[in-house]
């Protein structure tokens, strides 16, 4: 037991970079932060603390960074530093099998034993994602203690003082020991003077309680301003310094600390996260109407009593939020349930589970087309090792949102085709060069853009600065006049063949702004299904609503071929009127600068008199090949987003819109091919 008056300061760090990041991205993440705190930290071998790194982090680490790896290594021999396990290529753990979750955690444990010859009883919970069916498995795969949230307390009614230690957990008689994080010192370190943090540690840990601190590493170096304040400056030296002077703070690992002190007693805890994940994963009106109610409620009240009450929505929400999240999520685990036990296909399964894809927040996430790339380039060398060469036409409701997806597996491709959304094309996957054509993303409101619409309007005060830096938190950004302008949001998800009937107010300018007349129930509406052997058909009786509703029928026809499908799309109406029919596609490349439209740079344009088009992508070294029996135009335009980072505001390109338009009146019968061929 700790002596009365005295803290216990459980300190650790978390290191994580996607997986398979930009070089340079990791290199930024080595040079600004991770190489500097470890070469202060080793300066200091008596200070104890603890260390996550996700299992593809430390490999290119140790393979690429040598310098920065020594100094680990050496704090792991001096007895400085405890490692801690998680899932190997840092998974939500709630998010993905049973079985995924054992065989991750344990893969990362062998790797810190190889290493660092230590064998680890403690786990870091990849984004704080807490589920109580989580128990079995962790303590399955060696598991003795985890780390969370004072948060995840609180929101299961405990009060804040009293979370100075551990408590124990059970599911079905399976014991392990929580750990929460305190948010004051999660908030204090390493943002404000290092007295600051010292009085903010001893606060916590009052009564020979324990401090409990574990959080980003990312936050000593990285962040915005942090490198300047944490080792310019000299925060670490002088925090590192000032906990070992200080008789009344005692630096302990985890794992020493579970063994010499009892527990504060039982707690069952929520599915759950931070509180911020919470308000992320909301819809963003949702979101905004929470903010108000904190808001009403006044900081200090919020922070007494009203944040055991006042919630967000869970991890798990972002798979309703946002489609592209849901699709990619239960391909993985379409890949884990129908997968190959092999060490590579489970190891590019593996990989595909990394959780940053899944999720947008204050952070990138979902919104940064490379990790989506990689994701699917995960998933597609995994359906190549299920299907080898042969091909296949599969139906059935992976996506779960109630209607039947078609996949199509040829020799060259995957395509898949969504009856909730117009029979519409949702992937389509090259799976010679392992890139998804169809990966973008929708435009969305998003709670922060109502930031981006204030600044353009509001006076910014310049207020005093005080001691210390802001964390991304609390960091207030302003948006340019483009970003601004960027804000679109689209009502339809951004699939491919996706039937419009408009009118002369479609053209390439309000496609970008997604504000022409759509006259008919087409766009965003369910199709039934007609499955054959090598073909699908998907066909509505919907409308055309002018002036009245006229009825109509929209019928598509797929027919599959080893590096593409030939389609038909057959319209009859009892309306009178012409009409502009659009089949709207939404492709997605690597970089729009190696992209050529009929031998120009894509981008904002207009073409006429066109029976084919073809798109030459320069990163896959593959060409897109569309064409048809009838004459159309072709409108052409960037399809951009607007989200937010640690850095502030970002103005993302995630493909481009194209739409072949052609008129009709009463009947329409139109037939054609996509492709996917060699440069």
């Amino acid at each position: 037991m700790e002596k009365h008056g005295t803290t216990a300061l459980l300190f650790g760090v978390h290191m994580h970079q996607p997986v398979d990041n930009f070089d340079e991205a990791v290199e930024r993440a080595v040079e600004s932060c991770y190489a500097p705190f470890f070469a202060t930290m080793r300066k200091y071998p008596e200070f104890r603390f603890a260390l996550h790194c996700s299992g593809w982090l430390l490999q290119k680490i140790k393979n690429e960074y040598s310098d920065l790896f020594d100094d680990m290594l050496s704090l792991s021999r001096e007895g400085s530093v405890e490692l801690l396990t998680a899932g190997f290529y840092e998974p939500v753990l709630s998010s993905i099998p049973s079985s995924d979750r054992i065989a991750q955690i344990r893969k990362l444990s062998r790797s810190v034993t190889e290493n660092f010859a230590q064998q680890p009883e403690g786990l870091w919970l990849t984004e704080r994602v807490w589920e109580l069916g989580l128990i079995h498995d962790i303590v399955k795969a060696g598991v003795k203690y985890a780390i969370v949230d004072d948060y995840h307390f609180i929101a299961a009614g405990f009060d804040k003082e009293s979370l100075n230690g551990f408590f124990m957990s059970e599911e079905g008689g399976e014991k392990i020991a929580l750990f929460p994080i305190s948010q004051a010192l999660r908030y204090t370190i390493p943002f404000k003077p290092a007295e600051s943090a010292i009085e903010a540690i001893k606060a916590c840990g009052k009564g020979g309680g324990a401090a409990v601190n574990f959080d980003d590493a990312e936050k000593f170096g990285m962040w915005p301003g942090t490198n300047e304040w944490v080792h310019r400056k000299g925060w670490l030296k002088s925090f590192v310094e000032s906990v070992l002077e200080d008789e009344e703070i005692q630096t302990r690992h985890y794992r020493e600390y579970l063994s010499k002190n009892r527990a504060k007693g039982v707690a069952y805890l929520p599915s759950v996260s931070y509180y911020e994940m919470g308000e992320w994963s909301l819809e963003a009106d949702d979101t905004l109407a929470l903010e108000r109610l904190r808001a009403q409620m006044g900081e200090e009240r919020f922070e007494h009593e009203g944040i055991k009450f006042l919630k967000g929505g869970i991890w798990k929400n972002f798979f309703v939020k946002y489609d592209e999240s849901n699709r990619l999520h239960k391909r993985m685990l379409e890949c884990s349930a129908k997968g190959i036990d092999t060490p590579e296909y489970q190891d590019r399964l593996h990989r595909l589970q990394t959780n940053d894809v899944f999720w947008h927040g204050v952070f990138g996430g979902l919104y940064l087309p490379n990790l989506r790339d990689n994701a699917y380039r995960y998933l597609i060398e995994c359906e190549n090792m299920r299907y080898g060469g042969s091909s296949a036409v599969e139906s059935a409701d992976t996506d779960l949102n109630g209607y039947e997806e078609v996949k199509w597996v040829g020799e060259d491709v995957i395509a898949r085709f969504d009856s909730r959304y117009g029979g519409q094309l949702v992937e389509f996957c090259d799976r010679k060069k392992l890139f998804n054509f169809q990966n973008v993303l929708t435009r969305r409101k998003e709670a922060y853009h109502e930031k981006i619409f204030e600044s353009a309007t509001e006076e910014w005060e310049t207020k005093p600065e005080e001691e210390g830096i802001s964390t991304i938190h609390s960091a207030a950004h302003r948006a340019g006049e483009a970003i601004r302008e960027a804000l679109v949001y689209d009502w339809y998800i951004k699939n491919s063949f996706i039937d419009h009937i408009s009118d002369h107010t479609l053209d390439v300018r309000t496609l970008r702004g997604c504000s022409f007349k759509e006259l008919s129930d087409f766009a965003n509406q369910p199709f039934e299904t007609d499955m054959k052997k090598s073909s699908v058909i998907f066909e509505r009786r919907g409308g055309i609503y002018d002036y009245r509703k006229f009825d109509t029928v929209l019928k598509k026809r797929y027919d599959f071929i080893k590096n593409g499908f030939d389609f038909s799309i057959e319209i009859e109406s009892e309306s009178p009127h012409i009409y502009e029919y659009g089949i709207e596609m939404n492709l997605h490349f690597a970089n729009l600068e190696d992209v050529v439209l009929e031998k120009r740079p894509i981008g904002t344009c207009t073409y006429h008199e066109l029976r084919s088009f073809e798109i030459v992508d320069g990163y896959t070294g593959r060409v897109l090949r569309f064409e048809t029996d009838h004459f159309f135009s072709l409108l052409s335009t960037e399809l951009q987003t607007v989200s937010q980072s640690e850095e502030g505001y970002e103005l993302m390109t995630q493909g481009i819109t194209i739409m072949v338009v052609l008129p009709f009146s009463k009947k329409l019968s139109i037939s054609g091919s996509l492709k996917v061929l060699d440069v």
